[in-house]
């Protein structure tokens, strides 16, 4: 219960509204434990009921054979596309499937879900309104109006004002991009384009940022800790995980540029 009071909480409190009379405590949930790590016919993943990134209504997320949820979320090894568990677990990706279809025709908002598959057994663990970039809101809201699970003021009032200034990233020019040379290649996470000088850091990522100098977080993986530093940098890079990775979607939330799973990078 201490963590309410931690550094990153308190930032992340503060930097989003959320006042005492909204929340003033942390909730805990006693539930069975199940295990993904049980050998090769066990996984666990996360999955987006639509992509993230641009809105398309499929299914976007990764996975891990004989792992725990952790591996997936921390980026500590890059996942599987889900695509490929139909392949591998049929069953359970219909469940999966299935499952995913209901959880988003209740809540009407496209969710990120973490699943867990124990010998063969198909477990949900947990479920959140996904977090998604302006483009993707727009999209999703003309989709969900046409598909009459919201209204048109529901598809107004659910995307967050601020984050429409995100459609105005900068970008590359793409008529110069040829004079550019291309160092390494990565997941795109989350969309737009930065420079900046690079550090390694958090604290001195967050001490320089608030300097006004333009810095690129590095990490090998994000972790939560990591989260105050994302809002002094200009973008985010990392050399391991994934779109379900922490830096992924925690970067789409804040609208920040960020590039993961860019194994050439050796930190």
């Amino acid at each position: 219960f201490k963590s309410w009071m931690g550094e990153r909480a308190i930032v992340y409190r503060e930097k989003n509204n959320i006042t005492k009379s909204i929340a003033n405590g942390t909730a805990v949930n006693i539930v069975t434990m199940v295990f993904g790590n049980m050998g090769n016919d066990s996984a666990t993943g996360v999955v987006f009921t639509r992509n993230g990134h641009d809105g398309t209504k499929e299914l976007e997320g990764e996975y891990l054979l004989n792992a725990q949820g952790e591996d997936v979320v921390a980026g500590v090894r890059t996942g599987k596309d889900i695509l490929t568990l139909q392949d591998e677990m049929p069953k359970s990706y219909s469940e999966l499937n299935n499952a995913c279809k209901k959880l988003e025709k209740h809540f009407r908002e496209p969710q990120d879900i973490e699943f867990t598959i124990e010998q063969g057994k198909f477990y949900l663990l947990q479920t959140r309104t996904a977090k998604m970039s302006a483009a993707a809101l727009i999209k999703t809201s003309v989709d969900m109006v046409k598909e009459k699970l919201i209204d048109k003021n529901k598809a107004i009032t659910r995307i967050p004002a601020q984050q429409l200034e995100a459609l105005l990233h900068k970008t590359i020019d793409q008529n110069r991009i040829k004079e550019y040379k291309q160092i390494a290649k990565g997941i795109a996470a989350s969309p737009g384009a930065a420079s900046g000088i690079v550090v390694f850091d958090v604290k001195k990522a967050i001490t320089m940022g608030e300097n006004n100098t333009k810095v690129i977080l590095i990490r090998k993986e994000t972790k939560p800790e990591d989260v105050p530093a994302f809002f002094s940098s200009e973008g985010i890079l990392t050399s391991q995980g994934g779109k379900s990775s922490h830096a992924a979607i925690v970067s789409r939330g804040m609208g920040k540029p960020c590039i993961v799973g860019c194994t050439e990078l050796k930190i």
